[in-house]
This record gives C-alpha cells, sequence and structure tokens, in this order.
C-alpha cells in the first residue's frame, strides 16, 4: 500500500514540474497567439511570416510516406512554387542533423526526403525569394518530456542500452519435481532378525554411513547396523523397536540436494523436444524458479503419444520438494539478432509500439518496427539505434507525463 501511495505522489510531481515546448516561433507572429498555438496557412500547416513574404510548411503523410510540402505567399497570394527556393534542416535530440532539399511539384514545393519518426525536433527553414533570404527557427516537439534525475530516480525509472540479444523461442510444459532414483533407497535388513534400536527419525538428515538402526539377526544372534549408503533425509521410518525386520523396508532414505523435474509433453509438443535442451521452471504456488536442461527422454511415454521429459534439478538449500508442481519453458530454437529491447520497456503511444530514449533529463518517444519477440526481449526491426538509452522500467510515467502535455502529431 505505502509502495502506491509513493508512485502516485511522484506522478503528481511529473506533472507539476514537466513542462512541453510551445510550438510556436518566438520571432513570427505566431507568438502572439495562445500557448500552444500557432498561426496557421490555409493547407492547416505553420505559417511563418517576414514582412510580406510568408512560408507555410506542413508535414504531408495521406497514403504516403510523412514527407515536407511547402506553400510561398505574399501579401497571402500563393507564389508560384518555382519562384522559390528552400532548405529545412532539423535538429533531433539525440544530436542527428536531417536536411531536406525542395523541389516545385504543382502549387507546393515538394520535401526530398521522408520525415522520419518522432516528428520531434528543432527546425531552421532557409528560403529564398526575389533575391532575399529569409531564415526561422523553431521547436516542434511531440513525445518528449523533461524530468529531473533526482525525480526519475525517486519514482524508480530505469535505463538501459539497446544492443544484441538472444530471442528464444519456447514451449511451455508442466510437470512435477520427483525423487532421483539413483539417489533413493528403500533399506532393509541384510538378515531376518529383531529390531533392537531405530537412531532416526522422520525428516532427520544423516550422513554417509551412519547408523539408522541396529538389527538382530535371528541365526547369529549377532547385532549389526543399518547404516546410510549417502547423505540424505530420513523420508520414512517403518521400524519400531522390537519389530520383526525381514524383506520389509525399514528405512526409506534419499538425497534432496539432487531431484528429477519430470516433464509431460502431448502430441505435436512431444517432437518438438529434444535432450539438451534449456529449460526454465517455477514453482506452481510461486517464488522459487530454477535454469537447467533436458537429460533424457522416457521412451514409454510415447504409447500414450506423450513423452516424459526428465531434467535434473540442483537443490542444495532444500527450496523444491518432491511432489511440487512446476511450469517450464523449454528453448527449442534461438536466434541472435543485432539489435532488441525489453519487453518491459515497450509501451503503446498513439497506433505506435514504443520505447522512451533518455539523453540526460530528457526523455522522448521512439517508434518502433519490431520483428521476433520471447517475452522477455523484442527484436528491433527499425525505430532506434544500437546504444541508444531507454527507459526499461517505470516507462508507463513517462507515457503518462507526455500524454499528460498534450504533445500532439499535428503538423
Amino acid at each position: 500500500m505505502m509502495r502506491i501511495v509513493v508512485l502516485l505522489s511522484l506522478i503528481l510531481l511529473l506533472l507539476a514540474c514537466s513542462r512541453s515546448e510551445p510550438l510556436a516561433d518566438p520571432g513570427s507572429a505566431a507568438a502572439e497567439v495562445a500557448d500552444g498555438e500557432f498561426e496557421r496557412g490555409r493547407h492547416r500547416g505553420r505559417l511563418l511570416r517576414d514582412g510580406e513574404f510568408a512560408l507555410e510548411v506542413t508535414i504531408f503523410e495521406a497514403n504516403t510516406p510523412p514527407h515536407f510540402r511547402l506553400y510561398a505567399y505574399w501579401n497571402d497570394q500563393p507564389l508560384p512554387p518555382d519562384s522559390v527556393s528552400a532548405i529545412i534542416e532539423l535538429s533531433r535530440l539525440d544530436g542527428q542533423v536531417d536536411q531536406h532539399r525542395f523541389a516545385p511539384t504543382g502549387d507546393f514545393l515538394a520535401g526530398s526526403d521522408t520525415v522520419d519518426e518522432p516528428h520531434s525536433f528543432d527546425v531552421s527553414v532557409v528560403t529564398e525569394h526575389a533575391g532575399r533570404r529569409h531564415v526561422w527557427t523553431f521547436p516542434s516537439y511531440e513525445g518528449r518530456t523533461v524530468i529531473p534525475q533526482e525525480i526519475a530516480g525517486e519514482a524508480g525509472i530505469v535505463v538501459a542500452s539497446a544492443g544484441p540479444e538472444t530471442i528464444r523461442t519456447t514451449l511451455p510444459l508442466t510437470g512435477v519435481v520427483a525423487l532421483d532414483s539413483t539417489r533413493h533407497a528403500e533399506l532393509g535388513a541384510r538378515f531376518p532378525g529383531i529390531v533392537r534400536a531405530v537412531r532416526v527419525l522422520e525428516g532427520e538428515y544423516v550422513r554417509r554411513g551412519q547408523t539408522l538402526a541396529i538389527i538382530e539377526g535371528n541365526d547369529s544372534l549377532r547385532e549389526y547396523p543399518l547404516t546410510a549408503p549417502f547423505d540424505g533425509v530420513v523420508l520414512s521410518r517403518r521400524a519400531s523397536v522390537g519389530d520383526r525386520a525381514g524383506e520389509a523396508t525399514l528405512i526409506e532414505l534419499a538425497d534432496l540436494s539432487s531431484l528429477w523435474v519430470e516433464l509431460r509433453a502431448v502430441g505435436s509438443d512431444a517432437d518438438r523436444i529434444a535432450v539438451g535442451q534449456r529449460v526454465t521452471l517455477a514453482a506452481a504456488t510461486g517464488g522459487h524458479v530454477a535454469e537447467t536442461r533436458i537429460d533424457a527422454l522416457l521412451p514409454i511415454a510415447r504409447l500414450g503419444q506423450s513423452v516424459i521429459a526428465r531434467a535434473r534439478l540442483q537443490n542444495p538449500d532444500g527450496q523444491w520438494r518432491p511432489g511440487v508442481f512446476v511450469t517450464a519453458e523449454v528453448e527449442i530454437a534461438a536466434r541472435e539478432v543485432e539489435l532488441a529491447v525489453r519487453e518491459s520497456g515497450v509501451q503503446r503511444f498513439r497506433d505506435f509500439t514504443v520505447v522512451f530514449a533518455q539523453v540526460g533529463d530528457t526523455y522522448e518517444v521512439r517508434m518502433l518496427e519490431l520483428g521476433q519477440r520471447d517475452g522477455h526481449h523484442a527484436e528491433v526491426l527499425s525505430g532506434l539505434k544500437p546504444g541508444t538509452r531507454y527507459v526499461v522500467e517505470q516507462s508507463y510515467l513517462i507515457r503518462a507525463d507526455i500524454e499528460k502535455s498534450g504533445a500532439s502529431h499535428d503538423h
């Protein structure tokens, strides 16, 4: 409950501290428009003015990759596009600068290149008309917020670098923890006789060679010890002083430091598993996890169109118990990819799958095209540079802060 209260307090602090950059050119008439707005032209683009000359900047993306379209005006009347030359430079958060040149097309100047996502940058526009040069600079940010390092740390925001990863294809199975038959013994008397002493209790840990019971032989009337063949735990004690000792089990002993896990694969799943495959185990009750590999496939199970996959489970601290049900992820394929991100950092933003890149105290959305995913990592096909620092924990706080700011995708 206390953690929820702390997180809510930090969210409110983020909302109070962050600021969104106004989408206006401070040096133009747009600065006189209400906060967060700018003067628009007849094509709903940003209208830049310099005396009688004006330039309307739009990003056109209807059924086409986004690109710039520029419309020039003199005294608010359209100018022929071939009478104007223009260059736009976009300076992005990570230092990349994209340059866009233009050519006359119809009644506008068409940009030469795609405007890549995110459409968040500092813009420099340079035009020439009738021998005069016009220059504007302004910020145009989306999906961006600023969070001081101290606040980010208190909110539990964690970042990591994007890089190569192994994407694994896994098969979910269920099974049960079982005794290792090579470390399990049901001990009885070597010769028929009478139990004269029992020196252990159920659940007691014993050492190899330790005396478990004393038997008096019927024929020799001599006593001999029943000893532990290995270190282990007494699972059951079926003998009491005075009992007759014959072929029946007196003491059941098992070494619980090494167990088996038996996983059942049915139907087509049985054909996908093999000896040596990596297995990640989790106790069905939660809490315990372990890594192992398949040691053997029990062929007798094929008669029922299923296979029992057996894996050794090291249990030095005794946290696993025979009979515990487990869930398992069996790795049936693995592929190295050049660039991947953690699934914990992936969010939905507008219609995109995104992560949030970090540069200093600034966080900005990165729209991703993802490939193969395995629940832990996702392959990145485009939208992110190798080595980019991105949020892997509490990324929903970044999204909430950006959505609060109302930064839009409106061009």
